[in-house]
């Protein structure tokens, strides 16, 4: 039961001395604790200490439609009422499930035609990866295990997700698998060098078919890739990446596994980052928005191609979570839906506030410390640099952009750094004029950190 008396700081004690945060340093955070948020309204969050912060970040990726969402919250509380809880074991299932699984299958290609529910993203790659070796071994190919992925890429953090991923300080702490091989990112700004970015783009394409040669078609299984990459640094793609992606995959016998956690559900301007890009993925991993991050629910699409196989015979798939299809959580999923094509707010985006936020942001290219402003849909990234010609960093260990990051949250703005770079993914009911505020105020605290860095001259 929560304590409704504890003031501030015996909260922020209590936390320190029993709560372990996800990707933290501990010892830190027992020193010098955090930020309480207490509610939330719209596209605010409010402190313990009576601080009211703009939400710049969606909560992380899912808050899509906002916190006030009373449809989402109603339909959670009803279900509660009615069947607050069975499994989907044992031949069982429950209404908001079933339904939900039929709906998702309504907002995506015919091709898809089947559901496997999990709680979260990472649960669901680690799916994917079963039902990918599932079907090769009912297709008679035992050998076809290996999974491609990319350096720098977020899938998860289970041992499983986060061996798919590529980000170095995960895999440095934790022994990954070993049929996970890694290609190189398609990040120009970081890695093109003196190409064009359509030139780059191709090349780092064609990394994904050396690799395949490398370790055998025979072997390889899968390539698993975000539409963009989003947590690590809202990776944008040059336009010619895609489709010789695409290619590669369609001259051999590779499925695609489409990680949609964060591109899903409208960021890129369409239902699925896989539409923006015109890729067709034979898996699709989708969380977080697909509740509004009200509730935690993940899952995997499977297209056709798979199921058939799947429901072909061969016994029973050995793989299930005792949460999966919870019925509260898709309770909030069916809500969700009904409130994205009731309001048709990812193609009002579209015409609106995607391009204003595009054109409100790209204003900071001209910043003295702006080496890039990266942006699709309603995610976008502003990277760093000292010198704009060498894209030098402004300071070690990205130093200057936590920095901003720290500044701009003082200011009333929640936004995040990643390596050298901001990113931001404001909610879909954010206003044009709170898109004002946050570009305005994330000018503000670049200002600062050029000044703090020297690049800048210091207010007279």
């Amino acid at each position: 039961m929560m304590t409704a008396t504890l003031d501030t700081q015996a909260l922020k004690k209590l936390d320190q001395a029993h709560h372990l945060h996800p990707f933290t340093d501990f010892e830190d955070y027992a020193q010098h604790g955090g930020r309480i948020v207490s509610r939330a309204e719209h596209v605010y969050i409010y402190d313990s200490d009576g601080n009211k912060i703009q939400d710049g970040m969606s909560g992380l990726w899912c808050c899509n439609l906002g916190y006030s969402q009373e449809r989402i919250k109603q339909a959670v509380t009803e279900q509660l009422a009615q069947l607050p809880f069975y499994n989907n074991f044992f031949r069982c299932s429950n209404q908001p499930a079933a339904e939900l699984a039929a709906r998702l299958c309504q907002v995506t290609p015919e091709r898809f035609q089947h559901v496997f529910f999990t709680n979260s993203g990472s649960e669901a790659n680690d799916t994917q990866i079963k039902l990918v070796h599932r079907y090769f071994d009912l297709l008679g190919k035992p050998d076809k295990k290996l999974i491609i992925s990319r350096h720098n890429a977020y899938h998860g953090s289970t041992i499983a997700a986060s061996s798919l991923g590529g980000m170095s300080a995960m895999h440095k702490q934790t022994m990954g698998l070993d049929y996970v091989h890694h290609i190189q990112q398609p990040h120009w700004f970081e890695e093109g060098g003196d190409l064009d970015p359509e030139a780059f783009g191709i090349a780092a394409a064609r990394e994904l078919e050396k690799k395949i040669d490398e370790l055998g078609e025979d072997r390889v299984a899968a390539f698993i890739a975000e539409p963009v990459q989003g947590a690590g640094g809202v990776i944008v793609p040059p336009e010619s990446y895609w489709p010789e992606v695409k290619r590669i995959l369609d001259e051999r016998d590779i499925l695609l596994i489409s990680d949609e956690v964060i591109c899903g559900f409208g960021r890129t301007g369409k239902w699925f980052g896989f539409e923006t890009y015109g890729t067709e993925p034979d898996l699709v991993t989708f969380a977080k928005a697909v509740t509004n991050g009200y509730m935690p629910l993940g899952g995997s699409l499977i297209s056709q191609k798979i199921s058939d196989v799947l429901l072909s015979g061969g016994g029973e798939f050995a793989h299930g979570l005792t949460y999966s299809g919870h019925p509260a959580s898709c309770a909030a999923g069916l809500a969700t839906l009904d409130i994205l094509e009731e309001t048709r707010i990812i193609e009002q985006g579209v015409v609106d506030l995607a391009p204003y936020f595009a054109s409100r942001l790209l204003e900071l290219a001209d910043h003295p410390i702006v080496g890039q402003v990266r942006v699709q849909g309603l995610f976008a990234a502003v990277e760093l640099v000292r010198d704009k010609s060498s894209r030098e960093r402004l300071a070690p260990e990205s130093a200057a952009a936590v920095h901003t990051r720290d500044t701009a949250i003082t200011q009333g703005l929640m936004v995040r750094q990643t390596g050298d770079a901001m990113i931001m993914a404001p909610p879909f009911v954010t206003e044009r004029s709170e898109i004002d505020f946050l570009v305005d105020q994330l000018a503000i605290a670049l200002d600062r950190t050029g000044q703090h860095y020297g690049v800048m001259p210091s207010p007279v």
